[in-house]
């Protein structure tokens, strides 16, 4: 069997190399120079970082399996602290009680109080808007303070008109007396992601897990972008890329951007082409500025709620893991800006954006006094699907047409629409895999970020994989799924972690 793999993100790399580890000749085909997607690590200034916060946590157990087995011991536990900047003021999320009081202060906290109040006493209507979904949950007030501006930067378009998908997926079952509850209980007990306060992260950088995935693969093609997938009588037979070269494949698995997979096959039906052109992707802009300071501030990230300053989110890669920054003493932030194309922020001169994201940042006063040595931008199209009113129903016509293409597998957050994290698209990344070996019959098309779990529920410790769980499972299968790979390892109480001995992925003739 000969698989190509469109695109070296989670989801790809993870497809990619669960094939590989059977046997299949693998390629893959990367755009950019380098794999890991959203999810790579940079060398800058001689650090490293990530393409923005990438916080890897999961209940799956398979995921986390998974995980480990590429990571072995080369992981630190993080402890997680991010903060709200509202009005120069600093707000613990997820929420502290005592915090938010005296940070608000009594009548504010009394308005919000009143406000989540009346919206459990006069629910907003439910619209299946983004607005009305939080502020059933939190109140109106809090809505506005903490909801409102940072989701607007994100997106570009009113909290009115966004989905409520998303905040379904992100927010998850997260609301004012579930995030008091966390306070007063300490954690215990939390079983929301939202939540987590506590976080696996490589020693190498996130990007770390896919560049040893793409050693192990061993095919893989970068700076090499896919023109099209090729079809013949209904099935995906090949790819033809941006020099017009051809070569053919028994299965494809896309992670391209789902607008651009469709928009480049022949003879797309019109109804599917006028689907595909309604959805809509938001592009990031990440300002690194090199600070020569340490010990700025302690949050792993902030989220900026400020309508004064353009950025959206303020990353510090040096509260992270020391592995990142070895020996240096200075710290390198991330200020990260969301534009559409047609955005003239998308198009202006690098200077001219690092000169703005270095006065924002002054303004924040995060910074004090410190010298700012440098800054580097990274631009990064098509980031995030946008889930405007009515995208489903879009969607849904494009995914019904590209399920009907054999040998065709569409996955990732790029490729299947879906507002991804790591674990969801490496769970993506398995699923295509066991469809292709096994002849299983997953719905790749149901994996989405608001699935709760997949059969047994774990946790990754500094010690390993701890089993917590065991719940029924919730992704689509019309067969069995194929044998464990080590059941003897599922069925124990607590799943210990065994490290392959070079703590890197097994090569195909070593052991794991």
């Amino acid at each position: 069997m000969k698989v190509a793999v469109i695109g070296a993100g989670p989801a790809g790399m993870t497809a990619a190399y669960q094939l590989a580890k059977s046997g299949v000749e693998v390629h893959v085909f990367e755009a950019s120079s380098a794999v890991g997607g959203l999810a790579k690590t940079v060398e800058l200034w001689g650090q490293k970082v990530d393409i923005g916060p990438h916080r890897f946590f999961s209940n799956d157990t398979r995921v986390n399996e998974l995980w480990l087995e590429v990571v072995g011991q080369d992981y630190e536990m993080v402890d997680r602290l991010t903060r709200i900047y509202y009005r120069n003021k600093f707000f613990f999320y997820p929420l502290k009680p005592m915090n938010a009081l005296m940070t608000m202060g009594i009548m504010k906290s009394v308005i919000c109080l009143t406000s989540y109040l009346m919206a459990k006493l006069f629910p907003p209507p439910s619209d299946n808007s983004f607005e009305n979904w939080v502020s059933a949950r939190f109140g109106k007030q809090l809505f506005n303070m903490f909801f409102k501006s940072y989701t607007e930067k994100l997106w570009g378009i009113s909290c009115k008109d966004l989905n409520a998908d998303f905040a379904a997926q992100r927010i998850k079952k997260l609301s004012l007396w579930e995030a008091v509850k966390n306070a007063l209980l300490g954690g215990k007990g939390n079983q929301l992601k939202t939540l987590v306060d506590q976080f696996a992260y490589p020693t190498g950088g996130t990007g770390m897990v896919y560049e040893r995935m793409a050693n192990y693969v061993g095919r893989v093609h970068c700076n090499r972008p896919v023109n099209r997938v090729i079809q013949e009588n209904n099935r995906a037979i090949g790819l033809c890329f941006e020099d017009g070269e051809e070569m053919f494949f028994d299965h494809i698995i896309s992670s391209m951007p789902i607008t651009q997979l469709v928009n480049r096959m022949a003879n797309v039906p019109e109804a599917v082409s006028h689907a595909s052109a309604a959805l809509k992707f938001r592009n990031t802009i990440l300002v690194f500025l090199h600070v020569g300071a340490k010990n700025l501030f302690p949050d792993n990230w902030l989220y900026i709620h400020a309508d004064n300053l353009k950025m959206g989110r303020l990353t510090n890669f040096r509260n992270w893991v020391p592995q990142l920054y070895g020996d240096k003493d200075t710290t390198i932030l991330a200020l990260e800006y969301w534009c559409y194309d047609k955005d003239a922020f998308w198009t202006d001169d690098s200077e001219k954006i690092i000169a703005m994201a270095s006065e924002e940042l002054r303004q924040t006063g995060l910074i004090q006094n410190a010298e700012i040595l440098e800054g580097y931008v990274h631009r990064i199209g098509r980031s995030y699907p946008v889930y405007l009113n009515g995208y489903k129903e879009n969607l849904e016509i494009v995914e019904q047409y590209l399920s009907s293409i054999d040998n065709l597998s569409v996955i990732g957050r790029y490729g299947a629409f879906k507002y991804n994290n790591q674990d969801h698209s490496i769970l993506m990344g398995l699923l295509a895999s066991e469809n292709i070996l096994y002849n299983a019959t997953h719905d790749l098309w149901t994996i989405n970020t608001d699935y709760e779990s997949y059969q047994e529920s774990s946790t990754i410790t500094k010690t390993g994989l701890v089993k917590t769980q065991t719940t029924s499972p919730s992704i689509q299968t019309e067969s069995s799924d194929p044998p464990e790979p080590d059941s003897t390892i599922r069925n124990t109480a607590t799943l210990i972690y065994r490290a392959p001995p070079s703590h890197k992925p097994a090569s195909k003739t070593g052991e794991k």
